[in-house]
């Protein structure tokens, strides 16, 4: 006959038991990887990837940046006939220009951009109650489910173009948030979006329409900002020319002066600077206008004296801008 079968209870057998799970967990920690020790730094690998993320969104940034100041440049100076390109502005000038467009709106929009894939991750931090947070995702899924109706809203705008000036920037907008809203979990929750057609095409549709977006905005404040110095043009610097030979300078406003037995005999007044880049002065007289009047520019030589002067000043002495 065999052996009897063991007890549950029999003290024997709960110790080899016991022996078997310590040995089991002594073998757990020999293979397991220590756990990082506290302010141990990150290593090497996870470090690069942090700054490779950061390099990156920099990167883009900084590109965006850089189209949008060339854009709001362009268009500033267009509308005063001067083409932007050969004023020789760097990278450093256009990130200036382009912080035109950091308004208190659009810093409101990347806010709200920002918080809103992690808007229940919030609520929970903030103790909201659980419906109020149940509720708020069924909405997130809802609106991101009509990703569609953004696109085609923002198709039907483009084809309505010139009755929805200048809100024309609207119009890629919703195009840009419906491809980008149609990548998300929320819209794809059985079959997430994969590969080039799926995933790659609408992304680098919704990236070409920011751009856009982008442009359109750039020019439209550009051209705002040029016809606000227009309008008050005797503000800005006045430029008072002297000259040996006398100059084709005619238009509104613009006085000519002879000066008889001087080096310079010939005085302009009358002018205000728009710009002064590498000795040469653009210029325009104090009833300048954008449809017949041309801008000029005055070559800082040996034969011409520039001088400038503060334009004219409201009468209680407060900042005309």
């Amino acid at each position: 006959m065999g052996a009897p079968p063991a007890v549950p209870d029999d003290p024997a057998v709960v110790a080899a038991r016991a022996r078997a799970r310590a040995r089991r967990r002594r073998q757990l920690r020999r293979t397991a990887p220590p756990p990082p020790a506290s302010g141990t730094p990150p290593p090497s690998g996870q470090r690069f990837e942090w700054a490779n993320t950061v390099l990156g969104a920099g990167s883009l940034v900084g590109g965006l940046m850089f189209y949008a100041g060339v854009m709001h440049s362009s268009a500033y100076f267009a509308y005063f006939h001067v083409r932007a390109s050969i004023l020789g502005f760097g990278f450093p000038q256009m990130i200036i220009w382009s912080l035109r467009l950091v308004t208190l709106p659009v810093l409101i929009g990347l806010a709200l951009l920002a918080v809103t894939p992690r808007l229940p991750e919030l609520l929970v931090a903030l103790h909201v109650p659980h419906r109020v947070t149940l509720g708020v995702r069924r909405a997130v899924r809802a609106v991101a489910r009509q990703y569609v109706l953004f696109v085609a809203a923002g198709v039907v705008l483009m084809l309505l173009w010139q009755h929805i000036q200048p809100y024309g920037w609207a119009a890629p907008l919703l195009v840009a948030a419906g491809l980008v809203l149609g990548q998300s979990d929320a819209a794809n929750p059985a079959r997430p979006p994969r590969g080039l057609w799926r995933r790659g095409f609408p992304v680098a549709a919704a990236a070409l329409f920011l751009v856009w977006m982008i442009a359109l905005v750039a020019g439209r404040l550009g051209t705002q900002d040029a016809r606000s110095a227009a309008a008050h043009l005797v503000r800005r610097p006045a430029v008072v020319v002297l000259s040996v030979e006398r100059l084709s300078l005619t238009g509104p406003g613009l006085v000519t002066e002879t000066l008889p037995g001087m080096h310079y005999r010939y005085r302009y007044t009358g002018l205000r600077l728009i710009l002064e880049r590498d000795r040469r002065y653009y210029v325009l007289p104090v009833g300048w206008r954008a449809r017949t009047d041309p801008a000029f520019v005055i070559e800082d030589d040996d034969t011409i004296l520039v001088q400038l002067m503060p334009g004219t000043q409201p009468q209680d002495g407060t900042d005309p801008r």
